[in-house]
């Protein structure tokens, strides 16, 4: 590149030799200070957090006779008996993952990092089992790492920081912030900016996380180890499903019943056959205060309305939920902590012929309060008396045949 007054000339070939490295976001903020800025209010940003460096990360007290009294009510279903299962004082506590649904504790064990065996579910405030059996035969950062945090090298058990930060989205920004400001197409040359991929591939970034499956080219992994914003997922990466066997994670209708799977649903809905991808709905990072929990770009069902016009009160539509797109067509099936606590996204409304037909399937009408206990087969019977379309009234118009003349 040509030097510009008294400037060096920049070698990007040089530069571009070198093996790209990741930087951190507090070196994207020299630059990007707006960004940072919108960043640090999402949930990406406190993904993980170091509790050494700040114990307020902790949403609760690690309070072990609190703690192994909830864990005794779940007494049935341990593997471990509740006054056996490890749990770490706050001292050994690395890093937590999560505070809006849930929040884990992460702690080292002969030089590798694990998610300790407890779990404190925020909405219900009560104390649950995480794999209390084999918590320490599972690396986090092999397991779960390279989502909960940024640049994760399997090799040498590291990574760039907690969080999903900047390059976890952009990519290493080594050669990207080498550059002089006025290297400004080269810059632009050197990290990965989702808004100009082709669509298929930027959704692609989100799916990398909002995900559930294993690593193709990384034995044990539980995140698509090797993949970098840009590339194709599935060169990476295998998404689970009730076929493959997964029935603790995806109903028999393959939608998801587990966290972290929004990809998984919303490959099978209409809103990827027509090209609605994640960020047609949420943002990622946006100047100034976060509008809603879920960083979409208007709260719940208006966010429907930007696309869909409504337009009649007939038959499904006439009903008390009417205006409540979310309720009917995203009911809350999935678990992040609690069971049903999040969102589906296949975007598809569950009947209650669904659930008759596989009991193991929730349907939208129960997962609401007013009909959560009603008999299911007149459920039905009232939906589909309400759903059928009448039949026309009237007189058959008559075809009016013409007289052409030449």
């Amino acid at each position: 590149m040509a030097a510009c007054g008294n400037e060096k000339a920049v070698d990007l070939q040089t530069i571009m030799a070198q093996p790209r490295a990741y930087v951190g976001s507090q070196t994207c903020k020299k630059c990007h200070l707006e960004h940072y800025d919108s960043w640090k209010m999402t949930m990406h940003s406190r993904m993980t957090q170091d509790v050494q460096k700040n114990r307020d990360a902790l949403i609760v007290e690690i309070d072990e006779k609190k703690i192994r009294e909830d864990l005794a009510k779940l007494s049935k279903k341990l593997k471990v008996p509740a006054d056996q299962i490890y749990v770490p004082k706050v001292e050994e506590i690395k890093y937590t993952i999560g505070s809006q649904w849930k929040q884990r504790f992460i702690v080292e064990k002969n030089g590798t990092l694990y998610i300790s065996p407890i779990q404190y579910n925020a909405d219900t405030h009560r104390w649950v089992n995480y794999h209390e059996k084999d918590w320490d035969k599972r690396p986090w950062l092999l397991k779960c790492g390279g989502c909960h945090a940024t640049g994760v090298d399997l090799k040498t058990m590291t990574f760039s920081e907690p969080a999903t930060a900047c390059e976890a989205c952009h990519g290493p920004g080594s050669w990207h912030a080498v550059l002089p400001k006025t290297a400004v197409f080269e810059k632009r040359q050197t990290i990965v900016n989702p808004a100009k991929l082709t669509m298929g591939v930027a959704v692609q970034i989100c799916g990398s996380c909002h995900n559930r499956g294993h690593a193709i080219k990384y034995k044990g992994a539980g995140w698509p180890v090797g993949f970098r914003p840009g590339k194709a997922l599935e060169a990476y990466y295998k998404s689970t499903s009730y076929v493959g066997g997964d029935v603790k994670h995806m109903y028999a209708n393959e939608f998801s019943k587990g966290h972290h799977q929004q990809y998984i649903d919303w490959v099978q809905s209409r809103h990827y056959q027509e090209g609605v991808t994640c960020t047609s709905c949420h943002y990622v990072h946006q100047i100034g205060i976060p509008p809603t929990r879920s960083q979409t770009f208007v709260a719940g069902s208006k966010q429907c309305f930007t696309c869909h016009v409504q337009i009649n009160k007939n038959m499904a539509h006439s009903i008390h939920s009417f205006a409540n797109c979310v309720g009917c067509h995203m009911p809350r099936i999935a678990k992040s902590a609690e069971s049903g606590d999040i969102h589906s996204h296949v975007f598809v409304a569950l009947l209650p012929e669904d659930t008759l037909q596989n009991p193991k399937v929730p349907n939208s009408c129960q997962t609401c309060h007013k009909h959560k206990k009603e008999d299911l087969k007149k459920l039905d019977s009232r939906w589909k008396a309400l759903a059928k379309i009448p039949a026309p009234v009237g007189q058959p118009i008559q075809p009016i045949e013409y007289e052409y003349t030449k």
